[in-house]
């Protein structure tokens, strides 16, 4: 074999190996590349009527004005979807790493609110239902909200519930100011389907719901 074939040879061989060696590590790259995040699961209390309501089957009631909920036990504009393990630590407040609420629990807790009052009622804004005047200059009772709890809480790793706890106090306005007329605090405890942020989320929902319909026949006991 003469000096040229060696050489040949051998500049084969090592464009090969070249070759090799980068294929190699062109796989290794793309294999240790990081995976794209995953998408959370969004939740929210659900379509709501899927039909405008019909006629009342008795006289409507009156107008009324709903203010903002306020969440002092919940950190301000989260929509983390919390739980809790009372069966270890009960005062620590987890959010589900893979899960969210479509808006703040208070803003959902609003809608609820606001669709089941409206069944019956006006609802106004709260600032602008202070505003407007009724016949005889009397202005609208305003109902004020503050969610204190809105968790989902392990009693054990396989039983759970959605829990929400609201205060509520219902005043009448007028330009000198507000009087008081009642306030309750309403707690409403929902057993979760699954020990997961889906059966969660389920248990919160149905929570609300319930609390927004003692709240609508509370304000309406409450004559106003």
């Amino acid at each position: 074999m003469t000096i040229k074939k060696i050489a040949v040879g051998a500049h084969q061989i090592s464009a090969k190996a070249i070759f090799g060696f980068t294929f190699i590590a062109l796989m290794v790259g793309c294999s240790i590349l990081p995976e794209p995040p995953v998408r959370a699961d969004v939740y929210d209390f659900g379509p709501g009527p899927l039909q405008a309501p019909g006629p009342a089957a008795s006289a409507p009631l009156p107008p009324i004005a709903l203010a903002e909920v306020t969440a002092t036990g919940l950190p301000e504009g989260s929509t983390a979807l919390l739980y809790r393990l009372a069966y270890t630590n009960a005062q620590q407040l987890r959010p589900y790493t893979q899960a969210r609420w479509s808006l703040p629990p208070a803003v959902l807790l609003h809608q609820a609110v606001r669709e089941r009052l409206g069944q019956r009622r006006a609802v106004l804004s709260g600032d602008d239902g202070m505003a407007v005047l009724l016949e005889r200059g009397r202005m609208p009772s305003v109902l004020r909200l503050e969610l204190e709890e809105f968790s989902h809480v392990f009693g054990a790793a396989q039983a759970s519930a959605g829990l929400v706890r609201v205060r509520a106090v219902l005043a009448d306005a007028s330009t000198a100011g507000e009087t008081l007329v009642a306030q309750r605090v309403f707690v409403a405890r929902r057993d979760a389907a699954t020990p997961d942020a889906a059966g969660g989320a389920k248990a919160l929902a149905d929570a609300a719901a319930q609390v927004a319909e003692e709240l609508a026949a509370w304000v309406e006991q409450s004559g106003r």
